[in-house]
């Protein structure tokens, strides 16, 4: 930590957002003795956080940091500043400190013992309060007046805040309801801040399905696949079928480059493997098997256990011709085409991809075009596919951002 020329109980820093970034921005501040006062458009934090970890939470990756930093695609090198100080174990460890239990499970993922995000949520809050957090709900923020007061609109009005400096971690502008509805692009667009647009990131896409097999097979799970955009290596998965396309973990981990596609060409081609554990050799034999007056149905469940959804997408993508040629039926078992024409709505994706730019953010995540103001999190451009990469990036920029604000206190007593 710096050594600082005046008490650092003399500052005050605004955090402004309660998601993990916000928080962990303000858990550092707080450990060095600054004064902070977080503000919340939302009656209470952490609200997407929590929806996260409904369906367990997923907390970071035990992969190795070589492989977890590449997850980050083409912002690798900036994130990967973030995690030299604040990693998938350093996160581990503190949550460890709130009392909180983790395990790795057989994908490598890691949760906390109890699965959910409330009990650290709540053990987390207690800390930060007893360390001196003045929180402050329904707080929205709209920007600054001529002088640098802060204005947030409040239950009894407008009111305006003065700080040494200000952290933004205001998130995206998926799951609007929750807070991150990205109304801050106007403000920093208004004070001369590059934004790249904001996208849809870790979200469904869209299917042109006949209604038949909507009907049948919307809702079920595609387990034990594998899947790739045209011309890239296959990963293992499972992903579901929606009403208008596909959902799931498996789609996620391709969305940056099939949304490029999708903006560059108006559409995207996905290859889907149904059954990865049989070799295109072996397919091809357990296809061209007599099947005698055994329909294809009974023929493809028997020989190879295709049925259900997987049987029937193969139905869907393909004409009768394809099925009676054991050559092309065998291939497009192993690398089904899909055409993808769309990507569900913003609000709806996980995650968005753009945001501030880096061109516009020092080495410590402040703005260039406003000394005192940083930025953390989700509404800085990057993005990353669920597993516990996203969550552990934007704890990772709080963590972060806390430092670069002292260091900053530091060039100004």
């Amino acid at each position: 930590m710096p050594k600082m020329r005046k008490h650092l109980s003399s500052f005050s820093v605004a955090v402004i957002g309660g998601g993990p970034a916000g928080l962990m921005a303000s858990e550092v501040l707080l450990n060095a003795g600054v004064r902070v006062d977080l503000y919340d458009a939302m009656p209470s934090v952490g609200r997407k956080f929590l929806l996260a970890g409904r369906g367990g939470l997923n907390l970071t990756h035990s992969e190795p940091a070589e492989a977890f930093r590449a997850r980050f695609g083409a912002r690798a090198t900036q994130v990967a500043s973030w995690l030299d100080d604040f990693d998938a174990l350093a996160l581990r460890e503190w949550a460890h400190g709130l009392g909180i239990d983790t395990f790795v499970g057989s994908s490598g993922r890691v949760f906390p013992k109890e699965m959910k995000a409330a009990p650290l949520l709540r053990a987390w809050l207690q800390r930060l309060r007893s360390s001196g957090l003045s929180l402050h709900a329904r707080h929205r923020w709209r920007g600054w007046i001529e002088d640098g007061a802060l204005v947030l609109d409040t239950p009894e009005g407008q009111v305006f805040r003065r700080h040494d400096a200000t952290v933004l971690a205001l998130g995206g502008a998926s799951w609007a309801r929750l807070g991150s509805d990205g109304a801050w692009q106007i403000v920093l667009a208004g004070k001369g801040v590059g934004i790249e647009p904001l996208q849809p990131a870790n979200g469904g896409f869209l299917v042109d399905w006949s209604a038949h097999f909507s009907e049948r097979h919307s809702g079920e799970p595609l387990k034990s696949i594998a899947m790739a955009p045209a011309g890239l290596p296959m990963r293992r998965g499972e992903c579901m079928i929606t009403s208008d396309g596909l959902e799931g973990g498996l789609i996620y981990a391709w969305s940056s480059i099939l949304r490029d596609a999708l903006l560059a060409q108006g559409e995207a081609q996905l290859h889907i493997d149904l059954l990865p554990d049989r070799d295109h050799a072996r397919v091809q034999r357990e296809v061209a098997h007599s099947r005698g007056s055994r329909s294809w149905s009974s023929h493809l469940g028997s020989r190879l256990g295709l049925k259900g959804a997987k049987l029937g997408l193969l139905r869907e993508c393909l004409s009768k011709e394809d099925f009676a040629d054991v050559g092309r039926l065998a291939q497009a078992i192993k690398c089904l085409p899909v055409r993808l024409h769309g990507m569900r709505p913003l609000d709806e994706a996980i995650s968005t991809a753009g945001g501030v730019s880096f061109n516009d953010l020092d080495d410590s995540l402040m703005l260039r075009a406003l000394p005192g103001v940083f930025c953390a999190g989700e509404m800085i451009d990057w993005e990353a596919p669920t597993g516990g990469y996203l969550l552990t990036a934007c704890f990772a920029s709080g963590h972060a951002v806390g430092k670069g604000v002292l260091r900053y206190l530091d060039t100004t007593s």
